[in-house]
C-alpha cells in the first residue's frame, strides 16, 4: 500500500512542475504588465529585473505554505486517505483551470483558484466522510475552517471594488499634477513623487516581500508593523532627496527606476506569497506521507493532525521551483498572451478591440455620459480648461516602425499602477486580510487607465465589456475550481488509483489540446501581423497589385464554395457543406480583419494618394458584399440538410445546377482577368453578366407561379428564393470588382503619363 501513496506523492510533484508552468504564465500579468505597456525598458532587461525578483521571493516563502495545510480545513478531522483524496483532485483541477484561462489570454487568480480547490475537494471528501458515519450534516462545520475560509473569500471580493476606485482617483491627481508633458513638471515635483513612491514599495518589500523568510525574525517583523509612521518617512526622505540628486544633477529618468523597483518588488512578492498556490499541496502532500509512513498505521486510520504543526519548507525545493518560475517566464508564449489582454484594455491609443459590446457595457458608457455631462455644468468654464490641458495628451504623428514601438501608456500611470497594487497588498497584509495580487494589479490598471481616458468614446464600450468578461471569469474560476474539485475528489473516493490515473491522462489530455488551440490562434495572429507590416511597406501601385490578387483569390474561393453548397444541398452530403462553410467563415475572418485594421493600414502606408485610399476602401467593401452573399448561400443549404427538410428532386436540381454551371466560368474567367490585367476579357466577361441575370430573373419568376400554383411547399420556396436572390448579388457584386479593376487600370495610365512627363522634364531642364 505505502507503493501506491509513494506514487501519488510522485505524480503530486509532476503535477507541480505543470502547475509552476501554467501558474506563471497566468500570474506574470501582475508583475509585467506596468513595465512592459510602459516600455520602461526592453523586454529582455524587464525580463531580468523580474527573474531577479522571482529567485529571491522564491527563497522567502518557506512560511507561506500553511495555507495549504490548514487554512482552509481543519486536518485534524481527516485521515491520511482521505488528505491525499483533496492534494491529488486538488493539483488536477488547479492544472486544467489556469491552462484554460491562459489559452484564451484571460488573467485569473491563482489564489482563488487555490482556495476554492481546497474547498471544494475537502467539502466533498468531508460529505463522504459524514455519511459513511451517519452523522448529520451539520457536523460539516468541523471539517471546513469555515471562518478563514469566509475572511479569505469576502477579503478577495472586496478588494475588487477598492482597487478600482483608488487606481482611479490616485491616476486622476497624479495626472493634474504631472499632465502629459511630464518633462516640464518633473523638475519640481519629481523627487517628492519620486519619494513617494518608491518609499510605498520599500514598505511593500518588508511586510509583505520577505516575511515569509526563515532568516527573518519576528520581533523584526513586530518593529516594522509597530514603526510604520516612521519607516514611511525615513524611506520617504530618503529616497527624495536621492531622486532629486538625480533629476537635477544627473538629468535622470527617475520614473524608470522607480517602475523597474515596482517590478522587481512585485515580481519577488509574488514569488513568496503565491509560490503556495503552486508548490504547497504537493510539500504538504510528501510531509503527510513521511508522517504516516514513519508511524506504522493504516492510512485509513492514521490523522494528520501533524499538519497543524509549523513547518519550513526545504530550501533547496523552493529555489528548484524558483528555477523553474524563471524558465517559463522567459519561454512561456501563453504568458504573453495574459499579458497582451491587460495591456490592450489599458492602453492610451485606439486601435482593434478584441471584445464585443454588451448591454451592460452599454449601459454603464451611457450613464457615465449622462453623469459627466451633469456634473460639467457645476464646474466653472476656465476650471474646466484647465482640466482639459492637463489631459491633453502628446500627439507624435506614428510610422509602420515608430508606432509598434510606442508604449501603450506613459511611465506616470506605470508608476501609479505598481505604487497602488503594492500599498493595497501590503496594507491588506499588514491587517491579516488576504487578497488577490491578480485582481489588485488588474482592477489598478483598469482603475488608472478610465482615470487617463483612456476609455475615450471611441472605445469605452469595448473596454469595459473587456474588464467585464475579465471579472466575470473570476467568479467562473471560483465556481469551477470548487465544482472541479469537489467531483474530482469524489471520482478518486470511489475508483481509488485507477481514478487519479484517468484524471491524469485527462489533465495531460486537456493540456495538449489547448496546446493546439492556442498553436492554431498563435499562428493567425501572426499571419494578421505580418499581413498588416507587408501592406504598410508597399507602395501605391504595389498595394494595388496586392489588393488585385486578393479579390483574383477570393472570387476563386467563392467559386468553389458555391459548387460546394450546390452539390452537397442536392446530394445530401452534410461533411461537404461543413467544409465548404468553415472555408468561407475563415475567408469571411480575413476580410474582416483587414476591414477594421483599414484605418491604421491607410494612415501607415507609404506613397498612398487619395485615390489609391479609395480603391483600396472600395476593394474592401465589395469583398465584404460578396463574402456576406455566399456565406449566407452555405448557410441556407447547411440548415436545411440540417434540419433533414424534404430532399431535392431531380427536376428541382436542374437550375440548381445550371446556375452553378453559369457561376463556375463567369466568377473563374473574371478572376484570371483582374488578376492579369487583361481589359478585353474584362469587357466579354461583363457582358456575360446581363445574361446570368436575365436567367435569374426567369427562374425568379418561375418560382412565383410556383408558389401561386403551390406546387412548391413553404421550406423549399425559401430556399431557392433565397438561394437566387444572394447568387444575384453575387453576381452583381462580382461585375463591381471588374468595373473597379478599369479604374485603377486608368489610374495606373495616369500616373504612368505623369512620370513620362516628369522624366521629360528632368531631361529638358537638367
Amino acid at each position: 500500500m505505502s507503493d501506491v501513496y509513494l506514487i501519488i506523492v510522485l505524480i503530486l510533484f509532476v503535477l507541480a512542475i505543470l502547475d509552476l508552468v501554467v501558474g506563471v504564465s497566468n500570474d506574470a500579468v501582475n508583475f509585467l504588465n506596468s513595465a512592459i505597456g510602459s516600455k520602461v525598458a526592453t523586454r529582455n532587461m524587464i525580463m531580468i529585473v523580474a527573474s531577479v525578483g522571482i529567485l529571491i521571493g522564491a527563497t522567502f516563502s518557506s512560511g507561506m505554505m500553511e495555507v495549504a495545510r490548514k487554512g482552509i480545513f481543519n486536518p485534524q478531522y481527516f485521515f491520511f486517505a482521505e488528505i491525499m483524496i483533496i492534494f491529488i483532485a486538488v493539483m488536477i483541477t488547479d492544472i486544467i483551470l489556469l491552462d484554460l484561462f491562459n489559452t484564451f489570454g484571460m488573467p485569473t487568480s491563482t489564489t482563488v483558484s487555490i482556495v476554492f480547490e481546497l474547498l471544494g475537494a475537502a467539502v466533498a471528501v468531508s460529505i463522504l466522510k459524514i455519511s459513511a458515519a451517519g452523522e448529520p450534516l451539520s457536523t460539516l462545520g468541523n471539517y471546513i475552517n469555515t471562518s478563514s475560509a469566509i475572511l479569505i473569500v469576502s477579503g478577495i471580493f472586496l478588494s475588487i471594488l477598492v482597487a478600482f476606485v483608488i487606481g482611479s482617483i490616485v491616476q486622476y491627481f497624479s495626472r493634474l499634477l504631472f499632465s502629459f508633458h511630464i518633462q516640464k513638471r518633473m523638475a519640481w515635483i519629481g523627487g517628492i513623487w519620486a519619494g513617494l513612491a518608491l518609499s510605498a514599495l520599500t514598505y511593500f518589500l518588508l511586510i509583505k516581500g520577505i516575511k515569509g523568510a526563515s532568516f527573518i525574525s519576528d520581533a523584526f517583523l513586530d518593529w516594522v508593523k509597530h514603526n510604520t509612521i516612521l519607516l514611511l518617512g525615513m524611506s520617504f526622505v530618503f529616497w527624495s532627496i536621492v531622486m532629486q540628486v538625480c533629476i537635477s544633477i544627473f538629468k535622470l529618468n527617475i520614473l524608470r527606476f522607480v517602475v523597474l523597483f515596482g517590478t522587481f518588488a512585485l515580481a519577488m512578492a509574488f514569488a513568496g506569497n503565491d509560490l503556495v498556490n503552486f508548490i504547497g499541496v504537493p510539500i504538504a502532500g510528501l510531509e503527510s506521507f513521511l508522517a504516516w509512513s514513519q508511524s506504522g498505521i493504516e492510512a485509513g486510520a492514521f490523522s494528520m493532525s501533524v499538519l497543524n504543526e509549523p513547518v519550513r519548507t526545504k530550501t533547496f525545493l523552493l529555489i528548484g521551483a524558483g528555477l523553474i518560475m524563471v524558465t517559463t517566464l522567459w519561454f512561456s508564449k501563453k504568458a504573453r498572451s495574459v499579458t497582451e489582454t491587460e495591456v490592450n484594455l489599458s492602453r492610451q491609443s485606439e486601435g482593434a478591440e478584441r471584445f464585443s459590446p454588451n448591454w451592460i457595457s452599454k449601459g454603464i458608457v451611457r450613464l457615465s455620459i449622462s453623469a459627466r455631462k451633469e456634473l460639467t455644468k457645476l464646474l466653472p468654464i476656465t476650471f474646466k480648461h484647465k482640466i482639459e490641458e492637463n489631459f491633453r495628451p502628446n500627439h507624435v504623428k506614428s510610422t509602420s516602425i515608430s508606432r509598434d514601438n510606442q508604449p501603450a501608456f506613459d511611465l506616470v500611470r506605470a508608476s501609479v499602477n505598481l505604487t497602488m497594487a503594492s500599498m493595497l497588498i501590503a496594507f491588506a497584509t499588514s491587517l491579516k486580510l488576504p487578497l488577490s495580487t491578480t485582481y489588485v494589479s488588474f482592477m489598478v490598471a483598469m482603475g488608472t487607465s478610465l482615470a487617463d481616458r483612456a476609455w475615450g468614446r471611441s472605445s469605452a464600450v469595448f473596454r469595459i465589456a473587456g474588464v467585464l468578461n475579465v471579472i466575470g471569469g473570476w467568479f467562473f474560476t471560483a465556481f469551477i475550481a470548487f465544482t472541479g474539485a469537489a467531483i474530482f475528489a469524489t471520482i478518486i473516493h470511489f475508483f481509488g488509483i485507477w481514478g487519479i490515473g484517468a484524471l491524469f491522462f485527462l489533465a495531460i489530455f486537456l493540456i495538449s489540446r489547448t496546446y493546439v488551440l492556442y498553436t492554431k490562434k498563435e499562428k493567425k495572429k501572426l499571419a494578421q501581423k505580418e499581413m498588416e507590416k507587408q501592406m504598410a511597406e508597399l507602395t501605391t501601385a504595389e498595394i494595388i497589385q496586392e489588393t488585385t490578387e486578393r479579390v483574383a483569390s477570393t472570387l476563386n474561393l467563392i467559386n468553389k464554395g458555391y459548387r460546394y453548397a450546390i452539390h452537397g444541398l442536392i446530394i445530401e452530403d452534410r461533411p461537404l457543406l461543413k467544409r465548404s462553410k468553415k472555408k468561407m467563415y475563415q475567408l469571411k475572418e480575413e476580410n474582416e480583419v483587414l476591414f477594421r485594421q483599414m484605418y491604421q493600414l491607410i494612415k501607415r502606408i507609404k506613397e498612398i494618394n487619395g485615390e489609391a485610399s479609395r480603391v483600396y476602401v472600395l476593394f474592401c467593401d465589395l469583398a465584404q458584399d460578396i463574402i456576406q452573399s455566399i456565406t449566407k448561400i452555405v448557410d441556407i443549404c447547411e440548415e436545411y440538410i440540417d434540419n433533414s427538410l424534404d430532399p431535392i428532386t431531380a427536376v428541382e436540381s436542374k437550375p440548381l445546377l445550371k446556375f452553378s454551371q453559369i457561376l463556375e466560368p463567369y466568377l473563374s474567367d473574371l478572376s484570371k482577368a483582374i488578376q492579369q490585367f487583361q481589359l478585353k476579357e474584362v469587357k466579354k466577361i461583363l457582358k456575360q453578366k446581363n445574361d446570368i441575370l436575365m436567367n435569374l430573373e426567369e427562374q425568379l419568376s418561375l418560382q412565383v407561379e410556383d408558389i401561386k400554383k403551390e406546387t412548391i411547399g413553404l421550406r423549399k420556396s425559401q430556399l431557392f428564393m433565397s438561394i437566387l436572390l444572394e447568387t444575384k448579388d453575387l453576381v452583381i457584386v462580382a461585375a463591381s470588382f471588374a468595373k473597379l479593376y478599369r479604374r485603377v487600370q486608368k489610374l495606373n495610365k495616369k500616373q504612368d503619363q505623369m512620370l513620362i512627363a516628369d522624366v521629360e522634364e528632368e531631361v529638358a531642364y537638367p
